[in-house]
C-alpha cells in the first residue's frame, strides 16, 4: 500500500504516527507530495477526487480517503486496538475534536499563506482560532482523564493537532491556562512515532 502524503499536513501526520504505532511502516510507503487547494499535485488528484491528503492507495481496492477512514481501515488492517470497543464513542468524539483543532488551524495557515496580504481577513483568522481555542479548553477541562488513559487513536489525533499549532501558530499559545494538557503533550511529543514524523 501507499500513502500519499505532506511533511506538513497533521491529517497526513496522524496516519504517518499511527503506521509507527502498529508496526505497518514496512508495509505502507509514503509517497510526499507538494499539493495545496490553489495547486493539487497530480499523483494526489488521481488518486483522490477531492485533491486532498492523506489518500491511501491500496493493492487490493480503490484509494481511500479521509484521515479518520484511513487510521480506522489500517486500525482494522493490523488489529491494532486503537478503537477500542469499551471507550469507542468517547475515542471517536476525541478524535473528531482533534480533527476539528487541525482544520481550523490548517484554514488559519491557507489565509495566510495562499491569499494576498491585501485580501486577509483578520476576523477570519480570529474565527478560527476561537474554535481552536475553545477546543483546546475542552480537551483541558474534559478530556484528561481520557488522555492520561490506555493509549488509543484519539491520542495519536490530539498529539498531531497540538504539535500543529507549535508548528504554524505557536505565537498562539494555546499552552495558557492548559496546564494539564501542556505536561501531557510534554511527554507525548517524545513518543518514537512522533520524533519520527516531525515536519521538516
Amino acid at each position: 500500500m501507499k500513502l500519499v502524503s505532506a511533511d506538513a499536513s497533521p491529517f497526513a501526520r496522524k496516519i504517518r504516527v499511527l503506521l509507527h504505532e502498529a508496526d505497518l511502516t514496512a508495509d505502507v510507503s509514503v509517497l510526499s507530495a507538494a499539493t495545496t487547494p490553489l495547486n493539487t499535485d497530480p499523483t494526489v488528484a488521481a488518486a483522490n477526487p477531492m485533491g486532498k491528503i492523506p489518500t491511501l492507495i491500496r493493492d487490493d481496492g480503490p484509494a481511500i480517503y479521509d484521515s479518520r477512514v484511513i487510521s480506522r481501515f489500517l486500525n482494522d488492517h493490523a488489529d491494532a486496538g486503537l478503537y477500542p470497543d469499551s471507550r469507542l464513542w468517547e475515542t471517536l468524539t476525541l478524535e473528531a475534536t482533534a480533527d476539528g483543532i487541525m482544520d481550523a488551524a490548517v484554514l488559519m495557515t491557507y489565509e495566510k499563506r495562499l491569499r494576498p496580504p491585501e485580501h486577509q481577513s483578520e476576523d477570519w483568522l480570529e474565527a478560527q482560532w476561537k474554535k481552536v481555542a475553545g477546543a483546546v479548553g475542552v480537551l483541558e477541562n474534559r478530556w484528561m482523564s481520557h488522555l492520561t488513559g490506555p493509549f488509543d487513536m484519539s491520542h495519536i489525533a490530539v498529539g498531531c493537532a497540538l504539535a500543529y499549532l507549535d508548528f504554524r501558530h505557536g505565537d498562539r499559545n494555546w499552552r495558557k491556562g492548559n496546564d494539564a494538557l501542556d505536561d501531557w503533550f510534554a511527554v507525548f511529543a517524545e513518543r518514537d512515532s512522533m520524533k519520527a514524523t516531525v515536519p521538516a
